[in-house]
């Protein structure tokens, strides 16, 4: 009360300002915590989910206090297909109530959960969505809504070509950051002689019956190739299968960075496949045998199958997968996160500093002039 009477300050104004220096504090301090908002996959496994626990284990080994924050208290463990690294890191329950949110702490969540964006609009803390796949940003958006209108200017991204198209859509303040996905060690080329094995993913899994169909319809004679569809697999399991394979087919027309082919190639295992919509920025026509056709796929497999075999595969083609295969790994992603991270937070102790200081201004002009008013 002697503090307050000295500086005319009123009780609310040195609340705020206490406010203030307990935020700056834990944010210099690093106490605060860093929330990200999963959806349950029910244990199918899921690229994207993949790289959000690589973030948030990441985050805890550089010291920060990272967890992923979900709905439901039975949400599903990731342990069968990510492993217990991952599944042993922290988890936060909405449901169970265990969340507890102050001003200094940062909840990241997915491009398609507007409606998490709407609910949490009133928390004090600062939201910033983590977008790794452009096509379903407007999914549950309201017409009209941008991420503004939810209190949000900022997003973390995986592509530059991402970024730039989320700056177009929601408007020129929006703030982005880019890092990268990353391709764990373990995809490597297979020790063994490929077999004729054709590995397989499509975002429609309709695409995939209809292109082996087509296939073996117009090339019976190569019937004895086997197509291993790449779906609900662990991580590890689905990186030594990958690695079986003379070729892998890849159609995913709404990808936001292409995972699937980038493994492919880290196996040294070539991919054909479909051009998506967004052209991923690590993709040069001869890196993989690239179509705007999915009905031309059969035939394009056809003719690499028949060069496989006579051992007449171009050498251009694994050349120019060279340059790109070991262009993202687990140390550049680690690097760039604790690089990207250091900016949010550094950006955030900046921002409060600055209200700190605005704060202490008003605070100074105003009893000034209530010094003015008493004399």
């Amino acid at each position: 009360m002697e503090n307050t009477e000295k500086n005319n300050e009123t009780p609310k104004e040195v609340d705020i300002k206490n406010l203030l220096e307990t935020q700056l504090k834990n944010l210099e301090e690093n106490n605060f915590n860093l929330y990200f908002f999963t959806m349950d996959t029910k244990g199918n496994p899921t690229a994207g989910i993949a790289n959000i626990y690589k973030h948030v284990k990441t985050l805890n080994d550089l010291g920060y206090k990272a967890s992923i924050l979900h709905e439901k208290n039975d949400y599903t463990s990731v342990n069968t297909w990510l492993g217990e690294e991952y599944s042993k890191l922290p988890h936060v329950s909405i449901e169970e109530q265990q969340l507890k949110v102050n001003a200094d702490d940062i909840i990241f969540i997915p491009e398609i959960f507007s409606n998490v964006m709407e609910q949490t609009t009133k928390l004090p803390c600062k939201k910033i969505v983590f977008c790794q796949a452009y096509d379903y940003v407007l999914e549950m958006m309201m017409p009209g809504k941008r991420w503004m209108d939810y209190g949000i200017d900022e997003c973390l991204t995986t592509s530059d070509k991402q970024a730039e198209y989320l700056k177009n859509l929601m408007g020129p303040n929006l703030k982005t950051k880019v890092i990268p996905v990353s391709i764990p060690k373990f995809f490597t080329p297979n020790e063994k002689p490929t077999k004729p094995i054709i590995s397989i993913f499509t975002r429609d899994q309709r695409d995939t019956v209809k292109i082996f169909k087509s296939f073996y319809l117009k090339y019976p004679h190569l019937k004895w190739f086997t197509f291993r569809d790449m779906r609900n697999m662990s991580v590890e399991k689905y990186a030594e299968n990958m690695s079986e394979c003379c070729i892998s087919v890849w159609v995913d027309d709404i990808s936001g960075f292409g995972t699937f082919p980038l493994e492919s190639m880290k196996c040294n295992i070539p991919v054909l496949g479909k051009v998506p919509n967004m052209v991923p920025e690590w993709m040069e026509d001869k890196n993989g045998l690239w179509t705007h056709d999915i009905n031309a796929i059969p035939d394009i497999l056809a003719n690499y199958v028949q060069a496989w075999l006579e051992d007449a595969a171009p050498t251009e083609l694994y050349e120019k997968m060279g340059e790109v295969k070991d262009k993202y790994t687990e140390e550049t992603q680690k690097e760039k996160i604790q690089e990207v991270y250091k900016e949010i937070i550094d950006e955030r102790i900046t921002e409060v500093k600055f209200k700190l200081e605005r704060f202490e201004e008003m605070s100074a002009m105003s009893s000034e002039a209530n010094n003015e008013i008493k004399n």
